[in-house]
């Protein structure tokens, strides 16, 4: 069981678990019998727990620009796979473009738990004013200056921002580039991070056509991964799982869905910070693992089962 008490990612290993039957104990020596299958090909999922929040506020910071009206359905579908992924309580979000002029003024109320995605269309066609690519300014003008915000944010719970931007970060009035940025973002709240929906460099992307450099967003890749957070290439058919991962973070998980199949449903191990734990319960229909007791805030989570 030593194998995967440093796993903190998923893995594929090619090892063989343990099963074992204690037969007799005595002065501390334990005599064991091995009764697992000969398989050989082990996979691992891990998750650490989400630390416990009072509520999370959302910023979907969205470049405004004329280019941008081709991403208007995968914008959409995003925010509500982000909707669907959120608890069912706590949470509000709102959507302000990239344009710190439009930011400073702009009064939307948030999204809440309940909200249709009509109302999250409605939010968008009304926010995407502007036509600055400055999400950090953008940002920055909308929590600290616009005195709207304090009318629904909260400082005592957690704040999730994801920039959207086929184009580079432009900012020039509160920050030059990701890390300065990045210092006055994480002394917002207690628990802050960043998601950012861009494009890639040309060896990540799946975009087709001409691939212009000057268009990654490198200081918007720069600011999620300074905070641990999604990187999604904007080219995606699908932003859902990047959305999804990004809603994890402020979420605990109260269940999990494996990444692949177990081929043998009874020989799936479940740990907390490396102690087995068998608190839980396998549904195979959904290929998902149901924590009968929530595992504790900070917990590295890890599920191994063999696999085909």
């Amino acid at each position: 069981m030593l194998l995967f008490l440093s796993c903190s990612n998923d893995y594929g290993l090619h090892y063989e678990i343990i099963e074992y039957e204690i037969i007799e104990e005595i002065n501390e020596i334990i005599i064991i019998e091995d009764t697992a299958p000969d398989y050989q090909d082990i996979w691992v999922d891990s998750f650490t727990q989400p630390t416990t929040i009072n509520g999370v506020d959302i910023l979907w910071v969205i470049d405004p620009s004329g280019s941008m009206n081709s991403y208007q359905s995968s914008v959409l579908n995003g925010i509500n796979a982000m909707m669907n992924a959120l608890p069912s309580h706590g949470w509000r979000l709102v959507i302000i473009p990239s344009d710190r002029r439009k930011s400073l003024t702009q009064q939307l109320f948030p999204l809440l738990p309940g909200d249709t995605p009509e109302m999250a269309e409605a939010m968008y066609l009304q926010a995407k004013e502007g036509a600055f690519e400055a999400g950090f300014d953008s940002t920055y003008e909308y929590i600290s200056v616009n005195p709207y915000s304090s009318t629904w944010m909260r400082q005592d719970a957690a704040l999730l921002t994801v920039f959207v931007s086929d184009e580079r970060e432009q900012s020039q009035t509160y920050f030059n580039d990701a890390q300065g940025f990045s210092f006055w973002y994480q002394n917002l709240r207690d628990y802050t991070y960043v998601a950012s929906i861009v494009n890639v460099p040309q060896s990540e992307t799946v975009c087709t056509g001409n691939h212009n450099p000057n268009n990654v967003g490198h200081e918007y890749i720069s600011a999620a991964n300074y905070f641990n957070g999604s990187v999604v290439d904007i080219c995606s058919e699908d932003w859902s799982s990047g959305v999804i991962d990004a809603s994890s973070q402020v979420n605990p998980y109260e269940y999990y869905d494996l990444s692949l199949t177990p081929l043998e449903t009874n020989y799936i191990y479940v740990f907390f910070n490396g102690q087995r734990n068998n608190d839980w319960t396998y549904s195979s229909t959904e290929n998902r693992i149901y924590f009968t007791t929530i595992p504790p805030e900070q917990t590295l989570v890890e599920i191994a089962y063999y696999i085909q």
